[in-house]
This record gives structure tokens, sequence and C-alpha cells, in this order.
């Protein structure tokens, strides 16, 4: 699922610093173009983070919605000095490109298989690995 969420992105110093209000997601970045990076990945994060405790990812907010919850949850910096951008993320390839941690799986094979993998000296779980990508992707 591909979302784009509004994303105030304000100078302060000589830092760009960043909120996504429909997440509650602050970061910075030292460039605006870096500001948009960290934004991105925060909203990456959490969205997986959210999905992963069973919770639906919030909708966009239109922009004036976007700009009075703004002003009402920053008190500290107005984010709305700055400038109002549209930051994408697709949560299923985020999701690829970060969760590869590897996790154990047993698998049954037949012993004749399980010997010839061993005489080609085989690598099981790589060709189980490239098996499974290959079917995946299609």
């Amino acid at each position: 699922m591909k979302q784009a969420y509004p994303t105030f992105i304000a100078l302060r110093g000589s830092d760009y610093l960043v909120y996504v209000p429909d997440l509650d997601i602050y970061t910075e970045g030292r460039s605006v173009t870096d500001a948009i990076d960290m934004a991105r990945d925060a909203i990456g994060l959490k969205g997986i983070d959210l999905e992963d405790d069973g919770r639906v990812i919030p909708e966009p907010s239109d922009y004036q919605d976007v700009i009075s919850k703004a002003k009402e949850d920053t008190e500290d910096f107005d984010y709305t000095s700055g400038i109002l951008t549209m930051v994408d993320v697709d949560f299923a390839e985020y999701r690829r490109k970060m969760d590869n941690r590897m996790v154990r799986r047993n698998v049954s094979l037949p012993n004749w298989l399980n010997v010839e993998a061993e005489r080609l000296d085989l690598n099981v779980s790589k060709v189980l690995q490239e098996a499974l990508l290959s079917r995946v992707k299609q």
C-alpha cells in the first residue's frame, strides 16, 4: 500500500525540522533532501510498527486539516512557517527492504534429496530462499 502524507519541513538554525502530523512523527535532516529522506524512513518505520501491532495505518489528511492539526500540536516550534510537502511511502516495499531478519523454519525433505544436496555441497537454505523469491515475485 502506497500513501503520501502531508509533511512540514522548517529550517531552524542549520537543521531542517520535520513534522508528520498524521503519524505524530518528528525528525530532522541536514538539507531539504535529507529531511525528506528522513521523513520517508520515519513514516515507513511507523507504518510497519503499527501493522506489526495489529493497528491500522492512518489515512493521510488533506492540506487544510493538517495545517490546523500542526498549529494545535506544536507549541515549541511553528512548523507551518516552513514548507508543506507530500512524502510518499510504499509500506509493502519498505517492509521488504527493511525487514530482512532471518527466521528459522524446519523443512522436511526426502532422504535421497538431502543426500544429493549434500553431495553437491548445496546450501539448502539458500536454494529454498531463491525458489521462494522466484515464486513471490511472479
